[in-house]
């Protein structure tokens, strides 16, 4: 998962995809999910990271529970302090046989270290479902951000992927109904979009506040993906 020919710089951001080999699913169940995402949270520490089953139970109870006290943020940003972070994850869309990131480097050779560290839900997957050898393709892919309309492109296509699993070859055929595809995409757990537009799915693992803003707040966000989807229909229907 290391031999990417991308050369990763600091403060630079870089579209991620990793698929399962020959394109097998990688997340079969909502517990594969939840480890998933978990794994993308502890995984992105300098240290070294064992993930125990009881925290990612206890942050599995956490992810949907609702605190107007605040108290539950202050406890989230006293965790995020105790980690060595490698890069910054700003969105994320996980699908049953690929996931992909949208990421700003921390640290030398963060992105490398961060991907390895990933290869350990490989263990938990064979372990769980009985299987043994590679779980993910040789190397993952990496696309370098150039600028604020490819950040935005990028921000788009990841929180869109999911309109695949509702509507299959909408890139090539157009969407029957972008309201049922937003709505789909809004309440999609295993992406960064719900939490963007103000809904908390996973809010701990990703930064959210530059994207946010240059989006233009949440209603912008959501916005732009409508706006995108849209667009391409208009090509192809």
């Amino acid at each position: 998962m290391s031999n990417n020919p991308v050369q990763f710089a600091n403060r630079e951001f870089y579209h991620l995809i990793q698929r399962g080999i020959d394109d097998r699913n990688i997340f079969i169940d909502e517990s594969d999910y939840y480890r998933g995402i978990f794994s993308f949270y502890e995984f992105n520490n300098a240290d070294p990271v064992i993930i125990r089953e009881r925290r990612l139970e206890r942050a599995r109870q956490k992810v949907s529970r609702e605190d107007p006290s605040g108290t539950l943020a202050e406890l989230e940003k006293i965790e995020a302090a105790r980690r060595d972070l490698l890069i910054n994850i700003h969105c994320f869309t996980v699908m049953p046989n690929h996931f992909h990131l949208l990421v700003e480097q921390l640290k030398d050779n963060g992105i490398s270290t961060f991907m390895n560290k990933i290869g350990g839900y490989a263990y938990y997957f064979n372990q769980k479902h009985h299987r043994k050898g590679r779980l993910f393709q040789d190397n993952f892919k990496a696309v370098h951000i150039e600028g604020e309309e490819q950040l935005k492109t990028t921000f788009v296509y990841i929180h869109a992927n999911p309109a695949s699993l509702i509507e299959p070859g909408w890139k090539e055929k157009g969407i029957k109904d972008v309201d049922k595809v937003m709505e789909f995409l809004e309440n999609y757990k295993w992406s960064s979009f719900g939490d963007y537009i103000g809904k908390r799915h996973f809010p701990s693992l990703t930064s959210r506040d530059f994207l946010t803003e240059i989006m233009g707040g949440p209603d912008g966000c959501h916005k732009f993906v409508r706006d995108w989807l849209l667009y391409k229909n208009s090509f192809l229907i």
